[in-house]
């Protein structure tokens, strides 16, 4: 299996998988950086470029995007799909997930420390970081990301490839729009519409 990306994120997430499989057989993938090894922690292979990569598919074609940032993730997601992968959901074994009513997309990273409870729908490539809560009833569209210590309460929804900041919190009954950012530590207690960036307690958008 690859993980795209071999920087920041993509070693959180590789510790997730190692913790669930120590036997699992994994190379990453980074062609961006060139400071990037040829073996990360001298044993797990970087391929570097598309070919290797096709070649890599033939034998198991399961990744998993280890890096942030929503639009990105969904360009990454979709490239290597048309080249016959696969995308893998990996839940940390120290996340708390409800019994009843959640749905996890395809591509999902759920790291530790995360509280899930029931009735929560999450799309596809959403990643969602240390520590955070996500309350009943709530929707995260494809490719959302949270940030570490995010707060989600009830009934939320939050759009596709939307950004919330770390330690941010939504309120009950909120909506987000498609492709939001919002900032660190921001409160956010009045639905906000596609394509805004809102910071601040309460949250207010400034772009």
């Amino acid at each position: 299996m690859i993980i795209i990306g071999a920087k920041g994120f993509a070693k959180e997430l590789f510790e997730v998988i190692y913790s669930q499989n120590e036997h699992e057989y994994i190379c990453f993938y980074d062609d961006v950086n060139t400071d990037v090894p040829d073996y990360l922690y001298e044993k797990y292979k970087v391929i570097k470029s598309i070919e290797e990569v096709i070649n890599e598919f033939k034998r198991d074609n399961r990744f998993a995007l280890g890096l942030g940032n929503p639009a990105v993730r969904k360009k990454l997601g979709e490239k290597f799909e048309s080249i016959g992968g696969i995308q893998q959901t990996f839940v940390s074994k120290n996340a708390n997930i409800g019994h009843f009513g959640v749905n996890l997309s395809n591509g999902i990273v759920i790291c530790g420390g995360v509280n899930i409870t029931n009735d929560i729908e999450i799309g596809k490539g959403c990643l969602i970081n240390l520590n955070c809560t996500l309350g009943h009833d709530s929707v995260m569209e494809d490719y959302v990301e949270l940030c570490p210590g995010v707060h989600i309460s009830g009934n939320v929804k939050i759009g596709t490839c939307s950004f919330i900041g770390t330690g941010a919190v939504v309120m009950p009954g909120i909506v987000i729009g498609k492709n939001v950012k919002i900032g660190a530590g921001a409160v956010v207690m009045k639905d906000l519409p596609d394509n805004v960036t809102a910071v601040g307690i309460p949250a207010k958008i400034i772009s």
